[in-house]
């Protein structure tokens, strides 16, 4: 078959895709990846195709999340109520318009990119509602491949909101959640219909249709992280993470191996994508809380340009998860999916910081399964706050061994596998 997997956003809403397009193309299908063009090394090395897509807002997007996200940070204690709060709903405001805008920007990008003879077309959930629209006008099969979960259950919140058990009103969360995503997606969907020059049809609507057809949802995470909801619908499935796909001419750097044997393994702070506040100010915390815990230190500089020197500490630039953090003690990272994921793979215990969107909601899943003892949002964190939180994770055994019957139990699954059968069965 010819399949597209379409996808947009940060690293961690593309890195998974690459293992799973990766199963795919071993399995006979001509493959490509349309996603942003910064990620075309990453997907070169994989030995998949790509179409690039030029526009690529997700860098201010972030940037407005992480604002409004850190307006509550202890820094800003000193400030009066009415100030903060007024800030608050200018960054609030400013999101939205942004995500509008954002999503806007995408639609000529994947319209351009959607190749009209292909056999089908595999969607993340962000490019889910353009690549959709796209791919029904073209009379082309889609499925989703989502990281999170998307449909509403009694048995959990919504994933952009904070963990609740079973219940209920988690229905009526569910369903205000997608409200609210369907209307980021206003703009952009009344564009979307325009250029193809057929009928408007609203987001919500669209979304309807496709709950009424039980559209294929496959999900990226595995069936003991998150159990399969049973009141799902017919279609929706949970398949076990796709990997990241390893480059094979990846080489680490040399001061990263030997720092990691000059020592014990190091406690590795990384937030990926995320901006969460000054970046000075926060390489000031992680060193700081890494010295009085007593422990050496990897900080993974990412998008919010962290630099950290110290003793026993070195910054580093991207270093595949895969090989790095089954090395350190503990990782501090923001909960977003991916990372999540890699840390449960690594068998390490987990101390998130959770920024925005689901990343709450993944950091409560961690603490349930017994990988992690707390979460420090980052609108709390502090040095003194991480370095006992530090501390606790990294003398725990109870946490140490979940971790590594965590990465015992995901070692089984075969998430990529499940996905290349079902598209398997549609040929």
């Amino acid at each position: 078959m010819r399949i597209q997997v379409i996808t947009v956003g940060s690293t961690g809403s593309v890195a998974p895709y690459t293992g799973l397009a990766h199963r795919l193309l071993a399995e006979g299908h001509t493959v490509e990846i349309v996603t942003h063009a910064k990620f075309a090394p990453m997907v070169a090395c994989c030995g998949l195709r790509m179409q690039p897509l030029e526009a690529d807002p997700f860098e201010s997007l972030i940037g407005a999340h992480s604002s409004l996200s850190s307006a509550g940070h202890p820094s800003n204690a000193l400030r009066s109520p009415q100030r903060e709060a007024l800030r608050s709903l200018k960054s609030l405001r400013s999101l939205v318009r942004t995500t509008e805008q954002a999503m806007l920007s995408l639609v000529d990008a994947i319209h351009a990119a959607v190749d009209p003879k292909a056999d089908l077309i595999l969607l993340s959930t962000m490019a889910a509602p353009i690549g959709a629209a796209i791919a029904r006008y073209h009379r082309i099969p889609t499925m989703g491949v989502f990281l999170q979960p998307d449909v509403p259950t009694t048995e959990f919140a919504p994933c952009t909101m904070a963990w609740q058990g079973p219940g209920r009103t988690n229905l009526l969360r569910g369903h205000a959640a997608n409200a609210l995503f369907d209307t980021l997606y206003r703009t952009a969907n009344r564009a979307v219909h325009a250029r193809l020059g057929v009928d408007h049809r609203s987001a919500h609507r669209l979304r309807s249709v496709r709950e009424r057809s039980q559209w294929p949802i496959w999900h990226g995470y595995s069936p003991w992280v998150v159990p399969r909801p049973a009141n799902w619908r017919p279609g929706l499935h949970v398949a076990g993470y796709w990997w990241p796909h390893e480059c094979p001419n990846w080489q680490p750097p040399t001061l990263v191996e030997d720092f990691l044997a000059a020592g014990p393994p190091p406690v590795l702070i990384g937030f990926g994508s995320m901006m969460p506040g000054d970046p000075e100010e926060l390489g000031q915390i992680a060193a700081q809380a890494l010295r009085r815990a007593g422990l050496r230190g990897v900080v993974q500089s990412g998008w919010a340009g962290l630099s950290v020197v110290d003793d026993d500490v070195i910054t580093v630039d991207e270093i595949p998860h895969s090989w790095l953090m089954p090395l350190t003690a503990a990782v501090v990272h923001h909960a977003g999916a991916g990372t999540t994921a890699a840390g449960l793979r690594a068998g390490v215990p987990a101390v998130p910081v959770p920024v925005m969107t689901d990343q709450p909601w993944w950091a409560a899943r961690l603490m349930r399964l017994g990988v992690s003892a707390e979460a420090l949002p980052c609108t709390e964190l502090t040095a003194a706050r991480l370095a006992d939180a530090l501390t606790r994770t990294t003398q725990d055994r109870a946490l140490s061994r979940n971790a590594a019957a965590a990465a015992v139990r995901l070692a089984q699954e075969d998430g990529a596998g499940a996905v290349a059968r079902a598209v398997a069965a549609l040929g």
